[in-house]
């Protein structure tokens, strides 16, 4: 359906990309490297906007069972992991280097697939292998290696695999995509603004030299609509597709 009617994989394809350059520009361009900050900014624009759209009916949000709310927060932390080192990444790493290294997170879930459940065929494997080596390549081959940034790319690529693998693992009978979204936005929201004084975020934002200007402050809003956006479309686009197709337009994107 979505290959003859691509408007649904089009636009998960135009907020993904849109999403990653607004992003690298507030992190690289305006040198805004509080993540704390700036991750915690865009999960509390995320969860305001579902929060809303909930309540006012447009989605459809079942928190009823605490037992499997408690039980899905293991990937909520992961999902605050992979959030905070893909931003450390994306501020050191360009655009393509860190979409690579994101895509070898499917070495995980291939290799949990392959050895836990039996279930991989062959022409997986060799994909995964295949961005596996193009994501071991990088750092060889990379005239201005960063330390740093792969290894922040590194703990986001284990971070994204391990909640994928989580999420196959976990089997809930009442919590939907949009209901363990909505955790991990109140979730991440809390456990980052805790964090944002001990990581000395907080105040050094302070000395931050954009910060009273329009372009920053637009920058912001923009992230956040539209990690909301993506994140919305992405859900969708799951849901009206087959696992192949989702995969076809996910590759076209990055």
């Amino acid at each position: 359906m979505y290959l003859k009617r691509p408007a649904g994989g089009l636009a998960f394809c135009l907020f993904y990309l849109a999403s990653c350059f607004t992003n690298k520009y507030v992190l690289s361009v305006l040198k805004f490297t509080y993540p704390t900050l700036f991750q915690g900014w865009q999960t509390l624009v995320g969860g305001l906007l579902l929060h809303v759209s909930w309540k006012l009916g447009w989605v459809e949000i079942n928190l009823c069972s605490r037992s499997e709310i408690l039980s899905w927060l293991p990937a909520s932390v992961l999902f605050v992991g992979i959030i905070y080192a893909g931003s450390r990444a994306l501020s050191r790493l360009p655009i393509p280097v860190f979409l690579t290294v994101h895509n070898a997170a499917e070495v995980i879930t291939c290799g949990f697939q392959k050895f836990v459940q039996k279930e991989t065929s062959h022409l997986k494997v060799c994909s995964v292998l295949f961005l596996l080596v193009a994501a071991v390549c990088l750092p060889l081959c990379d005239t201005q290696f960063d330390p740093n940034g792969y290894l922040w790319a590194l703990i986001h690529l284990i971070c994204v695999g391990a909640y994928k693998v989580f999420h196959k693992l976990w089997k809930p009978s009442s919590l939907s995509d949009l209901d363990q979204q909505y955790i991990n936005y109140v979730f991440s929201v809390v456990l980052l603004a805790s964090a944002s004084h001990p990581a000395g975020d907080l105040f050094s934002a302070l000395d931050f030299p954009f910060l009273y200007f329009c372009t920053f402050h637009s920058s912001c809003c923009a992230s956040g609509l539209l990690g909301f956006f993506l994140m919305l479309h992405t859900l969708k686009l799951k849901s009206s597709t087959t696992s192949g197709q989702y995969a076809a337009w996910s590759f076209l994107a990055k």
